[in-house]
């Protein structure tokens, strides 16, 4: 605990100087109305009206109030979003999957740069810390035109925060909670100059966890540098650098488990409630970006960037029998490596009233790097690593065109090019059609092709008894349609929303045994492309904001998702037919912001074979119910109480597997997080 204080008075000591000539944040005290402008979803600053794809927009003031401790939390049943995370274990991946695809084919973005992992295909939002985040901007449907692979089901564009000019911003908190839980918490940006400012953020949270073996540590730290001359130059550059140190307790060992457990130093290998108790993992991600906006005419306008990505895991595996050729407490030490170079630009030009042109490109190079090492009995490294390299390159280039021949009446077409060093080139067109019969009205249609390209796990995995990679692999492609309504009522104070949507992907990659490949143990589980995916549902939104005191929102989706193999149709794994949320917001005169979540989710297939019809095991639904507490104190003090799982559901997330000393093989729940409670203590300047 004195570490603690000791990190929290040396930020206070960094900070509070710099808080001399601070001023009072104003105050938001009306509800805003006006459309909101999004940038993700065509590369250039869109009114949400102009968008052809269903939007979901959060703003800072819905995260300041939101009851939620993560951004998968913040989003998670939003129409259209499914949040996965395994749960109650501090270092557990939070995946956001959209309308039955996978968290692989959907992408994440931070400022504008791809943060999934190129190794796997999938970002972990479990990372990504909150106090950072100035809004985030979810687009549903194909983005592949724009940002190339994954972009299949939608694109999360995460946009950190900037100073201000006519303020300097600071805080500075700590909280303690649940589960030996605590955060410290500080942010600082302002303007230096009339045109050169920053934003700094860091933050440093532990927790133990639900489980034995469950506990994090968790660091990060930001920085944005700007350059502000207005539309004429606008220069950012944006680092960051995440550390997390976790353990990996597994599944929930089911009651038949055998009761046979070996030591290592008066350690068991598990227990009655965790699978593992000397697995853990460590990561690094790091993030570099350089961006460039101008606008030297005012009918174009130039955007350059160009960004580099370091993340790096290590993941220790122990084994609890001799079912390996192994003796028990021996594993194995996994280590993967990534890093991205990239540059990109686009220009915008408007030829005429009411049409744009964009056209861009970029360029990305993946080094790939693994390497296993086995543990002996007692952790450490023996004699020998595997490792395995491979270096990738993809260039795409875009067009895309915009056109409101009338007010009533917006089109949009466009077309890319990708081509990766592996698989050759893939076209991809996208068109888009907007009515607006009335001001605060807006039918939507948009149809575009998508893809994903095999990840370098999916190509170059080294080949031992039990894996391989496969090189020969081709992308995954196919359609994404959707048709939305949006209405606005009563100044906008009350929105309602609907979409429908439809989707298929042919040549879907998925890890199974092969029989081509038999091995000692088996047949070696490979890549292959002979699955199919399809979904279509609907998705309904109602936002009502009738004063700054009060604000509701309710979002419903209905998802009918299935997968084939040949000769094998059935619903798609772990995909829910139904998910709602309600969120409900009340700010009184005297400063207490009191905010409300409850978020149901229906029961959820899962298969333990390839082969599988019906499904082995069967996930129950569940509701849950968050609720959040601010109350400010004078000018500079706020106090937070958050409750998350009030009711203390017991719910599941996943289905695993573990061996068990005996050598036994068990499937066993991943079950989700309980109640826990976190207060927090913040000084804003």
């Amino acid at each position: 605990m004195n570490q603690k204080w000791m990190i929290l008075g040396l930020l206070l000591v960094c900070l509070l100087p710099m808080g001399a000539a601070a001023q009072e944040p104003e105050k938001e005290k009306t509800v805003p109305t006006l459309e909101p402008v999004i940038i993700t979803a065509t590369k250039t600053a869109e009114q949400q009206k102009d968008v052809p794809n269903p939007v979901i927009v959060k703003d800072e003031m819905d995260i300041s109030a939101a009851p939620a401790q993560s951004v998968g939390a913040l989003l998670a049943n939003e129409p259209g979003i499914d949040w996965r995370t395994r749960g109650n274990y501090g270092g557990a991946s939070e995946e956001i999957h959209m309308r039955g695809m996978d968290g692989d084919e959907v992408q994440v973005l931070v400022n504008g740069v791809n943060i999934n992992s190129p190794s796997l295909g999938r970002a972990d939002l479990g990372g990504l810390p909150l106090n950072n985040i100035e809004r985030i901007e979810v687009v549903k449907g194909s983005g592949s035109l724009l940002y190339g692979s994954g972009a299949m089901a939608g694109t999360v564009n995460i946009l950190t925060k900037r100073p201000h000019r006519e303020r300097m911003d600071l805080s500075v908190g700590t909280g303690y909670g649940s589960q030996g839980s605590y955060d410290i918490l500080a942010e600082q940006g302002m303007y230096l100059t009339d045109a050169v400012g920053y934003y700094l953020t860091a933050a440093r949270r532990e927790t133990d966890g639900y489980r034995n073996n469950a506990d994090l540590t968790h660091t990060d730290v930001s920085l944005k540098l700007i350059l502000d001359k207005g539309e004429k130059l606008d220069v950012s550059l944006y680092g960051d650098y995440i550390h997390r140190d976790f353990g990996r307790p597994g599944i929930d060992p089911p009651s038949q488990a055998q009761p046979q457990h070996f030591f290592i130093n008066g350690v068991k290998f598990y227990d009655d409630e965790s699978a593992s108790l000397l697995d853990h993992s460590e990561t690094e991600d790091g993030h570099l970006v350089l961006e460039i906006k101008s606008k030297p005419l005012s009918w174009a306008g130039l955007n350059v960037k160009t960004y580099y990505t370091d993340m790096q895991s290590d993941d220790y595996t122990r084994y609890n029998a001799a079912y390996w050729p192994n003796d028990p407490g021996t594993g194995m030490k996994t280590r993967v490596e990534n890093t991205v170079t990239a540059a990109e630009g686009n220009l915008e030009v408007k030829p005429l009233t009411g049409a744009s042109l964009l056209l861009g490109g970029d360029i990305k190079e993946f080094d790939w790097k693994t390497g296993q090492i086995n543990l002996n009995v007692a952790g450490g490294d023996l004699p020998g690593e595997t490792t395995n390299k491979a270096e990738l390159e993809t260039k795409g280039m875009y067009a895309e065109a915009q056109y409101r021949p009338h007010r009533l009446v917006k089109l949009l077409a466009g077309i890319r090019q990708e081509n990766h060093a592996t698989f050759g080139a893939e076209n991809l067109p996208l068109w888009g059609l907007i009515l607006n019969p009335h001001e605060q009205t807006a039918l939507k249609v948009s149809h575009g092709k998508h893809f994903k390209a095999p990840t370098p796990n999916d190509l170059f995995w080294p080949e031992d008894d039990f894996v391989r990679g496969n090189p020969d692999l081709k992308p995954q492609t196919g359609w994404h349609t959707d048709v939305s309504l949006e209405q606005g009522l009563l100044e906008k104070k009350l929105t309602l929303s609907l979409s429908y949507f439809n989707w298929n992907v042919d040549d879907k990659i998925q890890w199974a045994e092969n029989p081509n490949f038999p091995g000692p143990f088996g047949n070696k589980w490979t890549p292959t492309n002979v699955s199919k995916s399809r979904g279509r549902g609907w998705e309904a939104g109602l936002k009502y904001d009738p004063m700054y005191a009060l604000g509701l929102a309710v979002g419903y989706t209905h998802t009918n998702a299935e997968e084939e193999t040949p000769g094998l149709t059935r619903k798609a794994q772990y995909e829910p037919d139904h998910r709602l949320k309600t969120d409900l917001v009340y700010r009184t005169t005297f400063g207490l912001t009191a905010a409300a979540t409850v978020r149901y989710l229906s029961k959820r297939p899962f298969y333990r074979s390839a082969q599988d019809g019906a499904p082995s095991d069967e996930l129950d639904g569940y509701t849950t119910v968050d609720l959040k507490l601010d109350q400010r104190l004078g000018e500079h003090w706020l106090i937070a109480l958050q409750g998350e799982n009030l009711l203390d559901r017991d719910y599941d997330t996943y289905i695993g597997n573990f061996v068990d000393g005996g050598g036994n093989t068990h499937y066993g729940p991943f079950p989700g997080a309980g109640r826990s409670v976190f207060a927090m203590v913040t000084y804003q300047y």
